[in-house]
């Protein structure tokens, strides 16, 4: 099959011998496209000149291009500071994708696909660049076939959203025209806390329609965070222990083994819970804990995730439900690396915090009682990304003590990254003559299941906004309840008494994080 042929799938697949297999459950059974590849439409890209388009958005493109799902006509406008001609721009693209595109790289898509790059310089506040803007994208209409249909992509500081939706809003490139659509993409932070939230809110949907609005985290493109779904709908051996009656806690961890990377100038201040469980660790939670929606369409999934998000309740004592830290000097692996206070750009004494740790519950009737733990961290021991359901213990064991003396809780861990799949951790009898049983695993990994590599979130995440399909992009609803959370815990934070605690670079973070498990007689799994 040639890179640029689309594969056709269908709702219903067929089996080896010939017979049609039932329905996949997760697919809206109204949906007929077939196969799901963009319509006319074009892409403008502010904030060109930044690692994120570079490293994700720019091969996600390309990528998409290569297995056939743009259309021929496709265009991207590239829009900075710079002084570039098409060509300049259509160079970046091409690094970009060389370094760091997933498919392999074709002549004939690359052709193609650039042939629809244009520039446009400028500054934000400058009228004349986007009055080019808007009479680029009339050009391309008429000359790329693209119907008018554009997204804006605003890959760009939170503090840019207002001035860039003014713009767009003057120049009439927010407005539909003629049958078309006008869609804008952003990127998190949405806002830094719940106050702010709502003014950006405000900023965007006073320029585009609520539909209109697809709000990036990366997280929710990710194929086993999609999975999640799937093994908790599409299986009837999950969904009846899904509840307090079997889960004794669920542990939900972001680990990292980078420190700050050079982006100071936008972590200090922010901090691991602002940068991680507002969005993504709440998401997930959200993802682990919902109802089954009615359906997979998007205000379905939306309305059991805000359920779950408003019912959250945070413990009355936070000194004892938080932990927090920043990482000291120390080994990763074979590499002896400086501590946060020592990189450079961050202020002398910041008491910006690169751990976090939060225990939460959800007061509905499946989860009564069982509290969900949620961790992030820089410069821990590795980086994995996981969703650990922990059970219960069985209520009664008729096997002596030292047959079970090292058995621990079955446990369902569902791997978002790096080694995305599921593991599932049982007793088992060792082999022999006496009764003796031991923890064992169960192993399903995407890689050697499936011949086919998983795509990029941002492959999915993009597509959909150019298809206008936004299930996995949340609403200002989720986003404010996710800020309601997490705000009294920063304010609680902010006092001077709040603990900070230093840990070592290349461990599993400070010591009040595990003191905080101890207090409930547990412990964090060990990736």
């Amino acid at each position: 099959m040639s890179p640029t042929t689309p594969s056709t799938t269908s709702n219903t697949s067929a089996s080896s011998t010939g017979r049609a297999t039932r329905p996949n459950p997760l697919r809206d059974p109204e949906d007929k496209r077939l196969p799901v590849i963009a319509g006319p439409c074009c892409m403008v890209l502010f904030g060109v000149t930044g690692d994120l388009a570079r490293k994700k958005i720019m091969p996600a493109i390309y990528d998409l291009a290569n297995r056939g799902l743009l259309p021929p006509g496709f265009s991207l406008v590239g829009f900075a500071r710079r002084d570039w001609a098409d060509q300049d721009f259509g160079k970046i693209v091409h690094d970009a994708v060389s370094q760091y595109a997933r498919t392999p790289f074709h002549e004939s898509v690359w052709d193609n696909l650039a042939e629809g790059f244009r520039f446009v310089p400028g500054t934000f506040d400058d009228d004349e660049a986007f009055d080019l803007l808007s009479a680029t994208v009339d050009q391309l209409q008429r000359e790329r076939g693209t119907g008018g249909n554009t997204a804006f992509y605003l890959s760009i500081p939170p503090g840019f959203f207002g001035q860039v939706c003014e713009q767009l809003a003057r120049s009439g490139l927010a407005t539909p025209r003629d049958g078309s659509w006008r869609r804008v993409v952003i990127e998190k932070p949405f806002g830094h806390d719940l106050k702010s939230a709502r003014e950006l809110n405000a900023i965007v949907e006073g320029v585009f329609p609520p539909d209109s609005v697809f709000r990036i985290d990366h997280y929710l493109g990710k194929e086993t965070v999609q999975n999640l779904l799937a093994l908790r709908f599409a299986n009837q051996m999950f969904e009846p222990i899904w509840n307090s009656n079997y889960i004794d806690h669920v542990q939900i961890t972001m680990a990292e083994d980078i420190g700050v990377a050079g982006r100071a100038g936008y972590y200090d201040g922010i901090g691991a819970a602002r940068d991680v469980i507002q969005n993504h660790l709440l998401q997930l939670l959200a993802l682990t804990a919902m109802e089954e929606p009615i359906s997979f369409q998007a205000e379905h999934l939306r309305a059991e995730k805000e359920k779950v998000l408003a019912s959250v309740r945070l413990p009355k004592d936070l000194a004892k439900a938080t932990a927090r830290g920043q990482y000291a000097p120390g080994w990763q692996g074979s590499e002896k690396v400086i501590g946060f206070l020592d990189e450079e750009g961050i202020k002398k004494g910041s008491t910006t915090e690169t751990f976090a740790a939060l225990k939460i519950e959800v007061d509905t009737r499946r989860w009564a009682g069982v509290p969900f733990y949620l961790r992030t961290g820089k410069r821990l021991a590795k980086r994995v990304t996981e969703i650990a359901v922990v059970f219960k213990r069985a209520p009664h064991l008729p096997f002596t003590d030292t047959a079970t003396e090292e058995l621990g809780q079955n446990a369902i861990v569902i791997r978002v990254q790096p080694d995305e799949g599921i593991t599932l951790r049982f007793g088992s009898k060792v082999p022999g003559t006496q009764m003796e049983v031991r923890d064992v695993t169960m192993d399903f990994g995407y890689g050697s299941s499936f011949t086919e590599k998983s795509p990029e979130a941002y492959e999915r995440l993009i597509l959909d906004v150019l298809l206008g399909d936004s299930p996995l992009f949340p609403r200002h609803e989720e986003v404010e309840l996710s800020w309601r959370i997490l705000d009294p815990v920063e304010k609680f934070w902010s006092r001077q008494h709040a603990k900070l605690e230093q840990y070592p670079s290349g461990g599993w973070g400070p010591t009040c994080s595990d003191e905080m498990m101890a207090r409930d007689g547990r412990e964090w799994r060990m990736p």
